[in-house]
């Protein structure tokens, strides 16, 4: 486990649900914070989704109050979860989960330190939760993730895989 506490958007959340890993979040940060916009983009696509029920319910008891959106991030015009992971980043130097590339882009442009799900991946199998980690790479991509082949090969070659 680090001492960083993460601020994450719904897309990470959901994967990590669909993969029945939700766990790797607490595991691997101090703490995991949930924006306010993030717990209602989860819960207004929760309608009889397993995966969703099960992020939602674990994001229930991580909600913290959404923030006031600075014009540099506003900017951006991104969804208002992306918005507010942004914001209290920078409200307090926390990393961001992101899986959306311009979201990506605009934590890059203000230096928030950043993950994705790949990398939470990636970092649990660092950390020995799992013995491999391109069983779950396979499943994130099947799960809807856009990842370019080359990413992947680099990722997994890392971790020694």
């Amino acid at each position: 486990m680090t001492d960083e506490v993460w601020i994450i958007n719904a897309s990470p959340l959901i994967l990590l649900g669909k993969l029945g890993h939700i766990d790797f979040l607490e595991k691997l940060a101090r703490q995991v914070i949930v924006p306010q916009a993030v717990f209602r983009e989860i819960a207004a696509g929760a309608t009889g989704d397993v995966a969703m029920e099960v992020a939602l319910g674990w994001a229930a008891t991580r909600v913290q109050d959404d923030i006031l959106v600075p014009p540099s991030i506003s900017a951006w015009d991104l969804g208002s979860g992306e918005s507010q992971v942004l914001s209290h980043c920078l409200a307090c130097g926390h990393r961001a989960v992101l899986d959306d590339g311009e979201a990506r882009a605009a934590a890059k442009v203000h230096s928030v330190p950043l993950v994705g799900s790949l990398g939470v991946i990636l970092r649990a199998r660092k950390a020995g939760l799992i013995p491999a980690a391109r069983p779950l790479v396979e499943q994130l991509i099947e799960s809807g993730s856009y990842l370019a082949a080359d990413l992947v090969r680099l990722a997994l070659h890392k971790v020694g895989e």
